[in-house]
């Protein structure tokens, strides 16, 4: 199985840790996004949409999209609950995270982190989305240890990247407590070295 993806994006991290953490064996092609190597015709053969991540599976089957890629890669693992209202919950956090997060996170993120933009000169709307996201966050975990049900899931799976990664945007997480708990704890079960909270 071949990854491409580019090491500065929370989608391709996502699909990077969990093939680690259930143990998969892959290859990993580094696909810069800032120097248009997915926009190349080889890499548009394969996946016309020009995005990372992108799985080439054993068979050589492509598959696109980092939440598709995580859900086949977790079938039948304990990432994915049995119960089917918990494994409705994780899908109901993968969806959010691709619809209210990821949009307003990771673009702040980018911005600043990649383009150089002082966070201050950010669409304020764009701040407040995110604010708003990362708060719903803190309010989930109040009182829980995982998103959903009582274990590690791809629900974490899919927001720890972006939401770890929100100081570069200039988003504060010092003062969300549960939230820092929780990247803690899921940097501990994915054995990430724990990032520094300016």
């Amino acid at each position: 199985m071949k990854f491409f993806g580019d090491s500065i994006s929370g989608n391709c991290l996502k699909v990077k840790w969990t093939a680690d953490h259930l143990g998969l064996p892959y290859e990993w092609a580094e696909t810069s996004v800032l120097t248009g190597e997915t926009r190349t015709p080889d890499f548009l053969a394969m996946n016309p949409a020009g995005q990372v991540p992108l799985a080439v599976l054993d068979d050589g089957r492509p598959l696109a999209q980092s939440n598709a890629i995580i859900l086949h890669l977790a079938r039948g693992s304990t990432l994915i609950p049995t119960d089917p209202y918990f494994q409705a919950r994780m899908f109901e956090w993968m969806f959010w995270e691709q619809y209210s997060h990821e949009p307003y996170v990771a673009v702040a993120r980018f911005q600043v982190r990649y383009r150089g933009r002082d966070p201050d000169t950010l669409e304020p709307a764009l701040i407040e989305r995110a604010e708003a996201a990362l708060d719903r966050l803190e309010s989930a975990l109040s009182g829980s240890t995982w998103l959903v049900g009582d274990a590690f899931s791809l629900a974490d799976m899919t927001l720890l990247p972006y939401t770890r990664f929100a100081p570069e945007a200039g988003l504060d997480l010092s003062r969300r407590k549960s939230l820092l708990a929780w990247i803690r704890r899921s940097e501990g079960v994915l054995g990430l070295a724990p990032l520094g909270v300016p």
